[in-house]
């Protein structure tokens, strides 16, 4: 057991497996035929609440954790975070919001409600308050990713020397960077409202 925890690869092998079991189990339990378009179905929800905590926990990590903590780290150890930990980071947190928009839209096109929930329930007359609701959510985690790939990103790499820039433009790339990184914070709590209560508040 030792030799799968201490390598991070095999670690994530052995839980994907797990969570094939768990598929398996539900099979066993139940008794339910096999559905290609439900095991679909499952898979991309899944996939998108997998990236979706990766994303959300990134974001708050660098906003709880971070961005905090960073003025009372002393100045020879601060290259440690700006060139190697908060570059893995951002990989990670950016990919992490690329996949969860992309499968949250996938999802929603899968059920077969995509146009409704991103007109905010206009194409279907606003009679289904779900779509309304859901789509709420669904224009925030857009803005959200939006502003990682076109605000944040580009401003980061300005910031941690990832590209070449003046000096005196890193100071206000990391402040735009951490404005609107701030605003993702704001806005992810409403926007898992949106998300969890349209599956939750709705029956």
């Amino acid at each position: 057991m030792a030799g799968i925890l201490s390598n991070l690869r095999s670690t994530i092998i052995s839980s994907i497996i797990l969570a094939i079991l768990m598929y398996a189990l539900y099979y066993a339990l139940t008794g339910a035929e096999y559905s290609g378009s439900a095991v679909t179905m499952a898979f991309l929800r899944w996939i998108h609440v997998v990236a979706g905590v990766m994303w959300i926990g990134l974001l708050w990590y660098f906003n709880f954790v971070q961005i905090p903590n960073m003025a009372k780290i002393p100045d020879e150890q601060k290259p440690a975070i700006g060139k190697v930990i908060a570059p893995a980071a951002l990989f990670w947190f950016r990919w992490g919001a690329a996949a969860t928009l992309l499968t949250g839209l996938m999802v929603a096109g899968h059920n077969g409600y995509l146009v409704q929930t991103l007109s905010l329930g206009a194409m279907d007359g606003f009679a289904n308050a779900q779509h309304v609701f859901l789509g709420v959510g669904m224009w925030l985690g857009i803005i959200m990713a939006f502003n990682v790939w076109v605000i944040i990103w580009p401003n980061q790499k300005i910031a941690l020397g990832l590209i070449d820039a003046p000096a005196e433009a890193k100071p206000a790339a990391a402040r735009t960077a951490m404005l609107f990184s701030r605003t993702n914070t704001l806005l992810s709590l409403p926007m898992l409202v949106a998300m969890a209560g349209s599956q939750t508040l709705f029956g």
